[in-house]
């Protein structure tokens, strides 16, 4: 079977944000709540006129340029987003339009919550390995804003971005392992959003039980008999809808690998598990905390926060990656860093168009979240009215179709 992987990455997000400690003493909250409990410092938020259609397009553009890929080679682009712009009309066929990609190019919109990207990703990798490539490469973008409304409990636990990833044979990121990639679906109630709705409703604690267990089920699949690699493991990424998460995560992703349950009292296996944690997890997760949550791009940019921290020792390394989807879904995979994969590190990085973001005051953000609320049909949106400048935006419906404009 080809060895595919992870060509290019690159991340784009909107161009405001949220301090956590601000929201939380405006909703009567420690911060502590916010910034340890949950692991978040700030929130990316999106104005009235960036949407999932918008943040994709300007992700792939990023992965195309920095890479240098020519659109040309792109046979297979797929957008996983669980917050689309239609019912119908796929977010995909949009920013196909807007990147310029040929018409022989398949194209189509993944959904399963959060895990829509990974689906996206596998997809693509067993197109390029049955040869129906030709050579081409795929592009898959993870694109959502996560919005729960205000003085609600999942208002800390939003964010906006999109993750742009091109899939190829002879990666120059990361090579996955096909043997060690494992699934599990079952159908579970524990987050939702009905067609008459605009939030999210979730059973939180439910949530991350069904979380645990599909890890657990995914990794199984994934090894099927073969024995754990998890001590061999420089890094462990999972889908992090919050820092938190991560911590949870790998706290049962580390019973697995013992068949044993953690406990706290016998002190030298927990300082394993949190030597195993700071040491694999943590370093990961800044990004996912300096933008919230993304949904289906939350693992991609922990992956993205990890290459860009890359040094020549972690090149030929084995990673896992965990991708979680509510309802649910989830992949258990092996994957290898790619030796030369440290030569890219600026173009992965995204330091740079974080500094350039803007703070929200919170008086600022709400009035963005009501705003948001009427932006579908608005027939004219201005981009300059947000102080937003040089980029794509959507700016209105008129005879209910959705128009997008660059300024």
């Amino acid at each position: 079977m080809k060895a595919t992987g992870i060509d290019a990455l690159a991340f784009a997000g909107p161009r405001g944000y949220v301090e956590m400690a601000e929201l939380a003493q405006a909703r009567g909250v420690d911060p502590a709540k916010y910034l340890s409990g949950l692991g978040q410092q700030r929130m990316a938020i999106a104005t009235p006129c960036e949407d999932t259609v918008t943040m994709a397009v300007e992700a792939g553009a990023r992965a195309l340029q920095q890479f240098d890929v020519d659109p040309a080679e792109i046979g297979t682009l797929i957008v996983g987003t669980e917050t689309g712009v239609d019912h119908s009309k796929p977010v995909a066929v949009y920013v196909h339009e807007l990147l310029g990609l040929d018409t022989r190019c398949r194209t189509f919109e993944t959904k399963h919550a959060c895990y829509g990207a990974m689906a996206g990703l596998t997809a693509s990798m067993d197109w390029i390995a049955s040869g129906r490539a030709r050579g081409r490469k795929a592009l898959v973008i993870a694109s959502d804003i996560a919005r729960y409304g205000l003085n609600t409990p999942g208002e800390p636990t939003q964010g906006a971005g999109a993750v742009a990833l091109v899939v190829a044979e002879q990666p120059r990121l990361l090579r996955f392992d096909p043997m060690r990639i494992g699934d599990y679906t079952r159908q579970v109630m524990d987050f939702w959003r009905p067609l008459y709705s605009k939030y999210a409703f979730a059973d939180g604690h439910y949530s991350i039980r069904c979380y645990l267990e599909a890890l657990a089920g995914a990794r199984a699949d994934a090894l099927a008999g073969r024995e754990s690699v998890f001590d061999e493991l420089a890094a462990c990424l999972y889908h992090v809808p919050f820092v938190r998460m991560a911590w949870k995560a790998h706290h049962r992703h580390f019973e697995l690998a013992a068949d044993d349950t953690l406990d706290p009292e016998h002190h030298e296996t927990w300082q394993r598990f949190e030597h195993s944690y700071r040491q694999r997890v943590e370093p990961w997760l800044s990004l996912n905390a300096e933008i919230g949550n993304i949904y289906t791009g939350s693992l991609f940019l922990a992956l993205i926060d990890l290459l860009r921290q890359a040094d020549a020792t972690l090149e030929g390394q084995p990673i896992s990656l965990f991708s979680y989807g509510s309802g649910c879904g989830a992949t258990y995979c092996i994957a290898e860093v790619v030796n030369g994969a440290v030569a890219w590190h600026a173009q992965l990085d995204p330091a740079e168009h974080l500094a350039a973001r803007r703070r929200l005051t919170i008086g600022q953000y709400e009035s963005l979240m009501h705003q948001t609320e009427h932006a579908d049909r608005a027939e004219s949106l201005d981009p300059s009215s947000y102080d937003l400048k040089g980029g794509l935006y959507y700016v209105g419906t008129a005879e209910h179709q959705r128009r997008y404009a660059r300024r």
